[in-house]
């Protein structure tokens, strides 16, 4: 019975004289006639007339053999496919025939079945999506039954399920009779999990090609779509968490990346040792039972009302036995579910290896009824570990979907705080070690100018922005003798710990330099050996960093008030800017000389006279190169920021930074700004000695007389002693010419000139020595005392402090 349901087969017995003996139900389905008009007629009855040499008439003996058409009783002709079986008596005898016949083109009903059956979605709709069939698999997901369905337009039946992309695009299947495919996200009626369904679509045609129907199919790859999901998250956590070397900014890209596609809302609280680049604290700093205190350094959530704007860190504290203290103490992450989502005790996850509770590790996930009354459907909490140590928790909320986290959603949450926590240790191991090197740099950079009168000063210096290390620039005001000043500006290449190092070298060696009063020429040649001398002694052996001073630049200016003299030697750094006060550049014909290290090459000194008020600008590359303008640009737009009038130098600092430097700078820079003044000519008395001690007392009275004409009475007495014995000393051991100079400064300044090349120096006098007491005296006497030479001799000179 089942296999006459499953395909109507008829079955005939035929006698040998062609007469039909026996007729079965199948028979009667397949051609309507019944047992009583068939039995006793001749089986040729229920043939159509066909010529004899129809090829589709393959007998094989009874003719009945092979695709024959059959009458049906209703007048229609069956194409049939026929099979004669002879039935055989005890004897051999032929008896007669079984001939079966089956429909031919008719697909059997187990293919109807098989259909029907199918696991995936199959439907058929007419040309303006109504319903025309459905398999059972359809009608589970849109949990209605065939009947329900049958005739129903698709939008106005499941208006909750019109996805517009999937009915627009059946539509068009069905204008165009282009097949499509196409992966939709939805919720199923009653389910709290979202599902992905990838469908093919295409049209249906009549024997004439004309469409009749759209058909679908689709299939359940939720599964591999959010594992697709999960996989495009961590690959924008890859490239989105740790772009830059700041604490709380690789925070707050923690925060950032999972919503809305993972979470609704993420926190992320830290140690405050690790905000400060410091070193987290140890187990050993946890008291048990107590309050872990952190700082929210960062929040996002779906919501943008409800995000923490970027600022200052607020304090959090995690109570002893909170979800987040234990997986701090235990190092264990924790799944928190507002609800259980399964049914008569079993999980009901959402698709794929989620939906299996063996993927589950032990003890999770947790029901926590705490949490749904704070809103959340869902919370993960995953301790930041990087390297064995502990910086902080970070929490993964849902709120606004109802799907519950899942096993996956654990390793994937899991695997962000990994990224994030190695991210925020690197950054705050960076943070720690660009502390250390500004606190370097800035112990050695001047922590205030020297008071001088020679020109007036304002400097800036800034270090690379948060993403460069920090590097070697830095600059220098020093007092020389006879009011002059030196103005010095230089640049190590490199960045790091090591350049801060090597800057600092530099900047002692030329102040040592100097205090000897060297030209400029001639102290570069002496800083150009002494770099080479500890690039010998301290070079690196293995795999520690080369030092940073065999890389170095430097310009070198020594500016006189008196004459308005400038003059400048250059290794390898940019030359300075010189601004008339009448708003013009001033010329500069000078070539800077090789940078310090080279060895072997000279520097050149390169003087001029500067009008009163001229604007001096020493700076560094870091000023005026960078990634968006070449250096020659950069001079330009320098030199036309210092054209403009200003209040004053600070403000024409300030203003300068402003326009040069970027919000994202990978090099640091410095600039030194100076203005000349020139010292009154009345201030300045010279007199020729004629090399004679008879000319010593005149030296001294004529030396008195100026200082009572500057009102400088008090200081009568001791200029007279430090005259008397610099002029002695010049007549006795130099040579002529000699030549006597007061200058009225911030202080007195006394100086005496001759040709000769001897420097004159301390020593101690045994008690029966006539001389040797003098330079003593004047060192005793006054504030400070030193020799310079020049290209045709030497000055000696002291300075008393004025009253």
């Amino acid at each position: 019975m089942a296999a006459e349901q499953d395909a109507p087969t008829a079955a005939v017995v035929v006698d040998p004289d062609g007469t039909v003996s026996g007729w079965s139900e199948g028979g009667r389905r397949l051609l309507g006639w019944t047992a009583e008009e068939t039995v006793g007629r001749p089986v040729t009855d229920l043939l159509v007339d066909r010529p004899p040499d129809s090829p589709e008439n393959h007998g094989t003996g009874s003719g009945l053999t092979g695709l024959v058409p059959l009458r049906h009783r209703d007048g229609s002709t069956v194409d049939t496919v026929l099979t004669a079986h002879p039935l055989r008596g005890a004897d051999g005898r032929t008896l007669g025939h079984v001939v079966t016949a089956q429909p031919w083109g008719r697909r059997p009903v187990i293919a109807d079945r098989a259909f029907e059956q199918c696991p995936f979605a199959l439907g058929v709709y007419d040309p303006e999506l109504r319903f025309l069939w459905v398999n059972a698999s359809a009608c589970r997901v849109m949990a209605h039954s065939e009947e329900q369905v049958l005739g129903e337009r698709y939008r106005e039946l499941f208006p909750e399920l019109d996805d517009m992309a999937y009915t627009n695009r059946l539509s068009e299947v069905a204008r165009t009779g282009e097949p499509a495919r196409l992966i939709t996200v939805f919720r199923p009626l009653g389910s709290n999990y979202a599902n992905a369904w990838a469908t093919s679509m295409w049209p249906v045609r009549d024997a004439e090609g004309r469409i009749r129907a759209v058909a679908n199919w689709g299939f359940d790859m939720s599964a591999e779509y959010w594992a697709r999901q999960r996989l495009l998250i961590l690959n924008e956590a890859s490239g989105g968490i740790g772009r830059t070397l700041d604490v709380i900014g690789t925070a707050q890209e923690l925060a950032r990346t999972p919503v809305p596609g993972f979470a609704d809302l993420v926190s992320v609280d830290l140690f405050d040792e690790v905000l400060r680049g410091e070193e987290p604290p140890s187990a050993s700093a946890f008291t048990p039972g107590g309050t872990i205190a952190l700082s929210r350094a960062a929040q996002h959530s779906a919501k943008e009302d409800n995000d923490r704007a970027p600022g200052p860190t607020t304090p959090v504290s995690h109570a002893p036995g909170s979800v987040a203290a234990r997986c701090m103490a235990t190092g264990r992450s924790t799944v928190e579910l507002a609800a259980d989502p399964g049914q008569g005790g079993e999980w009901a996850f959402g698709p794929g290896l989620a939906a299996d509770p063996a993927h589950w590790p032990p003890g999770a996930p947790l029901i926590n009824a705490t949490i749904a009354a704070a809103g959340l459907t869902g919370r993960i909490t995953v301790p930041l570990r990087a390297r064995g140590a502990l910086l902080g928790v970070v929490a993964f909320s849902r709120r606004d979907r109802p799907e519950a986290f899942t096993a996956d959603d654990l390793i994937l949450a899991e695997e962000l705080a990994a990224k994030a926590a190695v991210a925020i240790d690197n950054a705050r191991r960076y943070s720690r070690e660009r502390t250390t090197a500004l606190t370097l740099q800035r112990s050695l950079l001047p922590q205030g100018l020297p008071n001088q009168d020679a020109v007036e000063v304002a400097s800036r210096y800034l270090p690379g922005g948060a993403g460069a290390e920090v590097g070697g620039d830095w600059f220098d005001v020093v007092p020389l003798s006879g009011a002059r000043v030196a103005l010095v500006v230089g640049d190590v290449v490199g960045h790091g710990l090591h350049a801060s190092a090597g800057m600092g070298r530099l900047r002692t060696a030329v102040r040592t330099l100097a205090d000897v009063d060297l030209p400029p020429d001639e102290l570069l040649t002496h800083l150009d050996d002494l770099v080479l001398h500890l690039a010998g002694e301290l070079r690196p052996a293995g795999h520690l960093q080369p030092t940073g001073e065999s890389g170095a630049t430097c310009l070198y200016t020594v500016y006189d008030p008196v004459s308005r003299r400038f003059a400048l030697a250059s290794a390898g750094h940019p030359l300075p800017l010189i601004i008339s006060p009448d708003g013009t550049r001033t010329p500069l014909e000078a070539q800077p000389g090789p940078p310090l290290g080279i060895g072997g090459l000279p520097f050149e000194v390169t003087e001029l006279e500067l009008p009163e008020g001229s604007l001096l600008a020493l700076y560094t590359d870091g000023l005026v190169e960078s990634r968006e303008r070449d250096v020659d640009q950069g001079v330009a737009e320098l030199l036309r920021v210092l054209t403009h009038s200003a209040p004053s130098l600070e403000a024409l600092c300030d203003t300068v930074l402003d326009v040069m430097l970027p919000e994202r700078r990978t090099d640091d820079a410095a600039l030194l700004l100076a203005r000349t003044h020139a010292l009154d000519p009345h201030h300045v008395a010279d007199w020729d000695v004629e090399p004679d001690p008879a000319q010593v007392p005149r030296a001294r009275k004529f030396a008195v007389g100026q200082v009572d004409a500057w009102g400088l009475e008090e200081a009568s007495f001791v200029t007279e002693l430090v005259v008397s014995e610099l002029v002695t000393n010049a007549i006795r051991y130099g040579e002529p010419p000699i030549r006597l100079r007061l200058i009225r400064d911030a202080s007195l300044i006394c100086e005496v000139s001759d040709a000769s090349n001897t420097a004159p120096h301390l020593r101690r006098s045994r008690f029966f020595d006539e001389g040797g007491r003098g330079l003593l005296l004047v060192a005793q006497l006054t504030q400070g005392w030193g020799t310079r030479h020049t290209g045709n001799g030497k000055t000696i000179w002291c300075a008393q402090t004025l009253p």
